[in-house]
């Protein structure tokens, strides 16, 4: 496994992921691994040292990351389906982009045992499928308590039976339309937003606007939580988890130390940008605003509460566009930068207040796909697919 680096070429892993022990105990076959963005520091899908990642509707546009070739696999239906990490949006943001389902659920429903860590606040394993069933379905499989190698898990999570909650009916469903997730949004975007909302409206469902003004601030917290965070577990850690009680890759955190002290040079900018603005944050101010990020989560998070406890499910466009061309290579370092971190301002709220969160394709501007995304209480996963199903029925019945 890569990573999507040279830094970890050639590394073989001495286990499994918890999750893909529960996948072939299930009766699923393994493909293989998917290309992802480098070190999945980026929203975009350029980074990878093997290339670039196509979408598969336009080849000459990006995937999106950073589980982009995930995305690209199960949208090119070379694999039926795809478990990605989202640490910021990165299962969500190529489901949108090629216009598949693609679920971040609650924080630690999903044990994380076996994959890279980026920071353990925010990382969350998902899947990428064609199908709101078929997410359902491999949910099913690998959510669920660990025997502690996850410690960040309850000893009395619960799993549910996800497939059989998948009623479909949004007659009655309360949807709030989250006011502030259009900020950056492109007209295009808005507008398939919008008519997939009048369509939920018309089958019975209550759609009505909501404002969170917290929304505006999510992302301000999640930079300092996710740059300290990673750079302290990739860079001064060597990927471990330093402080848990879980389960521990020495032959990872080897392979880590080594690929950090003799390759860094190969990092792509934003990495090095996230990187070393980290650095710099702590040496001059230590751990301050990682700290102050933390405890205003508190309250962002109750926002969104408050929000969940008036509606079933909140709403807001996935990706604020649809997938751009693969940059150019003689593209400016601020280009890269702003290209790999642009497609974050609604997925990574939920990724630090750990609400599940999906992404289903809305409909299509100018042939290419836009993302709808629905988020959920905490650990009604069930619920927030079934919100997902419904409109999907809704959607596949317009076309037929």
């Amino acid at each position: 496994m890569m990573n999507g680096s040279r830094l970890l070429e050639g590394f073989v892993p001495e286990v499994d992921a918890t999750v893909v022990t529960r996948v072939l105990d299930a009766g699923g076959i393994v493909k293989g691994k998917a290309a992802c963005e480098n070190m999945c520091l980026s929203g975009s899908s350029i980074t990878c040292d093997t290339g670039p990642v196509r979408n598969p509707h336009d080849e000459k546009r990006i995937t999106g990351g950073s589980s982009s070739g995930c995305a690209a696999l199960v949208a090119g239906k070379v694999v039926d389906m795809a478990i990605g990490g989202d640490q910021g949006g990165s299962v969500r943001i190529p489901s949108s982009l090629t216009g598949l389902v693609g679920l971040k659920p609650t924080f630690s429903l999903v044990p994380y045992t076996g994959a890279v860590s980026v920071e353990t606040m925010v990382d969350s394993l998902g899947p990428i499928t064609r199908t709101v069933y078929d997410c359902a379905l491999l949910l099913e499989v690998i959510a669920g308590y660990d025997n502690g190698q996850d410690p960040r898990q309850s000893r009395d999570l619960k799993v549910s039976n996800y497939t059989a909650q998948l009623v479909g009916d949004v007659k009655g469903m309360k949807i709030g339309v989250i006011k502030e997730g259009f900020a950056t949004c492109q007209p295009e975007v808005k507008s398939t937003f919008n008519v997939a909302m009048e369509t939920l409206k018309s089958a019975g469902a209550l759609v009505e606007e909501v404002s969170i003004p917290a929304h505006n601030d999510a992302e301000a917290l999640f930079f300092p939580i996710l740059c300290q965070g990673a750079m302290d577990i990739m860079l001064k850690q060597d990927g471990v988890a330093v402080g848990s009680r879980g389960l521990q890759s020495t032959m990872l955190a080897n392979s880590m130390r080594q690929g950090f002290r003799s390759l860094s040079q190969y990092l792509p900018h934003v990495a090095k940008m996230m990187l070393l603005t980290s650095e710099y944050v702590r040496e001059e101010f230590g751990y301050h605003f990682y700290a102050k990020a933390t405890n205003l989560l508190m309250e962002v998070t109750e926002e969104y509460n408050k929000a969940l406890s008036m509606y079933d499910v909140l709403a807001l466009p996935t990706v604020p566009r649809t997938a751009t061309e693969i940059i150019r290579e003689n593209a400016s370092v601020q280009e890269l930068i702003e290209h790999s971190l642009s497609w974050i301002p609604n997925t990574c709220a939920f990724n630090i207040t750990g609400h599940p969160a999906i992404s289903i394709n809305a409909g299509f501007s100018n042939g290419l796909p836009v993302g709808l995304q629905f988020v959920g209480r905490h650990f009604e996963d069930g619920a927030l697919l079934n919100a997902a199903y419904g409109w999907e029925k809704l959607r596949d019945a317009a076309t037929e």
